[in-house]
């Protein structure tokens, strides 16, 4: 492995988690000026608050909530930064394959589940809620898988099984040979559906 890369995602992780104890720290910080700020149980022997005082605690506040969700956003950049690194190590181009799936229409279909077979390898079992389902039938493109094989001739196997014509259990099956050369590959199931017969299409798509 590239152990230029590892290197960078060792020196990431440790400034991601250095910015997340200092944020535990700012929040902790913050509760406890609250608490000294608030009034005590003998108001008698307590200076009054003036307005100045007030809109200057509430300042401190804002910016105090500004520091927080800035260094927020920055953790969750860190950590995009480091899923987007860590891909990279574990998948690298020139074995990386990943599937995809995505549905047209969705009139004679419904999706519940979806395995896919690898050379004979189960690879990828997956159940849909509704909201899942949803999302696909208004466009969305899912990666249901990614891993790495070697240069050379493979086959993929998936079954889907799902709601057909008439609110029918429904399960077919589509394969694809097809052959990896050097650099990453992209197979898409698609699911759409076959107007003439009334009948839901599964094919598979290399993307060039």
């Amino acid at each position: 492995m590239n152990r230029q890369l590892t290197d960078q995602v060792n020196a990431m992780a440790r400034s991601a988690q250095w910015l997340i104890r200092w944020l535990v720290g700012v929040v902790a910080c913050g509760s406890m000026v609250a608490m000294a700020q608030q009034p005590t149980a003998e108001p008698a022997k307590t200076a009054p608050l003036t307005a100045e005082s007030n809109t200057a605690a509430t300042q401190d506040f804002k910016s105090l909530d500004q520091d927080v969700q800035s260094l927020k956003k920055e953790v969750l950049d860190l950590n995009r930064e480091l899923f987007t690194l860590e891909e990279e190590l574990l998948f690298p181009a020139n074995t990386q394959v990943a599937v995809f799936v995505s549905m047209d229409v969705g009139t004679f279909f419904g999706i519940n589940t979806l395995t896919i077979k690898l050379d004979n390898k189960e690879v990828a079992n997956y159940l849909y809620t509704d909201r899942e389902a949803q999302a696909l039938l208004k466009g969305g493109v899912q990666r249901v898988f990614i891993g790495n094989l070697k240069v050379g001739e493979h086959e993929l196997v998936a079954f889907f099984t799902g709601q057909g014509p008439n609110q029918r259990d429904y399960k077919r099956g589509t394969t694809l040979s097809f052959e990896k050369g050097v650099g990453a590959k992209y197979l898409e199931l698609k699911i759409s559906d076959k107007q003439v017969r009334e009948q839901p299409e599964f094919l598979v798509k290399e993307w060039e």
